[in-house]
């Protein structure tokens, strides 16, 4: 019984002494075993491990890549335009004793503190370089910019015990107060694009009316000239069968413009002439054309009056003449017209 009682503590006193000898790293982990503050020995493969109970602790550090989204900081480019800029970066710790030396018991707070100003600083540095402006910053050429950030910082990063994978930068923009005066700039720059492409078309369109008012001028003119030679022609044609018909009938022909003279001459109902009864326009109205001895006007008939003619009681060759409607006062007409052959007409010049 004496035996049992003191087996059972010395078995729990084993037991702790045992299970506090003995701790785990997991494969996403690196372990430090320190004694009074001192690294006495790195565990960085996974697995069972051993430390002196009581004496020696174990301190953990994640072995996978970490993220760090720095503050937004404004930067000034070569170009003095103001930038404001957010970055973000990938490391992990490569050596685990030289972190615990410069971090001390901050752990990772005290070391993201201090990658935050080391990315800081080269940002500023880099963006801010000679050469480099905000259009730079803005193109293709920003790959090559965020990987001089990152060998700058990957060297400064080493007496941290950390290793800086990657660096990139999330955003680029104007600060605030920049932001409207910029977009006035824009709009300005675009609404003069807009005017020049307005007047670069106005000239164009000027150019083509003025072609075709041209064109309408040229083709007018040559209808035209077209036009007159083709009425100079005829005109000519015309002139020359009058002169073949006067020429093969002169008294016909005369005739003929006769009765052309008097239709123009006795138009409407209520015609009126004052001229001598021996006018050369009636001289086909006398006794020589008649066979019975009258000459009878077709409707409408015109009254000729003869002022101061005494009317003879038994003319010689009567002429009788259907009675005219009574008119108002005789008009005065245009003197008599005798028939005469036309005249030729000159056929316009061409154009």
């Amino acid at each position: 019984m004496r035996k049992t009682t003191l087996i059972l503590p010395v078995l729990v006193v084993a037991i702790v002494v045992v299970l506090s000898s003995i701790f785990v790293v997991d494969e996403r982990e690196k372990a430090l075993v320190l004694q009074f503050g001192q690294i006495k020995a790195v565990k960085e493969e996974p697995g069972l491990a051993f430390k002196i109970p009581f004496i020696q602790e174990v301190v953990y550090y994640d072995d996978r890549i970490l993220s760090l989204d720095t503050q937004t900081i404004e930067v000034t480019p070569s170009d003095d335009r103001r930038l404001v800029v957010d970055a973000f970066a990938r490391y992990r710790i490569a050596d685990v004793v030289q972190f615990r030396q410069a971090v001390g018991t901050g752990g990772i707070r005290v070391a993201e503190d201090r990658l935050s100003g080391i990315l800081n600083a080269q940002i500023r540095e880099v963006l801010g370089a000679d050469q480099v402006t905000s259009d730079r910053i803005l193109s293709k050429d920003r790959g090559g910019l965020m990987i001089r950030i990152r060998d700058s910082a990957r060297v400064q990063a080493r007496s941290l015990g950390l290793d800086v994978v990657d660096v990139r930068l999330k955003q680029t923009n104007l600060p605030q107060r920049n932001l409207e005066a910029t977009f006035e700039r824009m709009k300005a720059e675009r609404q003069r694009e807009a005017a020049d492409e307005i007047a670069r078309g106005n000239e164009a369109a000027q150019r083509v009316r003025a072609l075709a008012d041209r064109t309408v001028v040229e083709t007018l003119s040559v209808a035209d000239r077209d036009a007159n030679v083709i009425r100079g022609e005829a005109d000519a044609e015309r002139n020359r069968i009058f002169a073949d018909a006067y020429g093969a009938d002169p008294e016909f022909f005369a005739f003929y413009r006769s009765l052309q003279a008097y239709e123009t001459s006795l138009k409407g109902n209520n015609s009126t002439m004052v001229m001598t009864p021996d006018s050369q326009f009636f001289e086909y109205f006398k006794n020589e054309l008649s066979t019975n001895g009258s000459v009878t006007l077709p409707e409408p008939v015109a009254r000729v009056v003869a002022p101061d003619a005494p009317t003879p009681e038994t003319p010689e060759d009567p002429a009788p003449v259907s009675p005219a409607p009574t008119d108002p006062a005789p008009e005065p007409v245009a003197p008599a017209v005798s028939p005469v052959a036309p005249e030729a007409d000159t056929p316009p010049a061409d154009n």
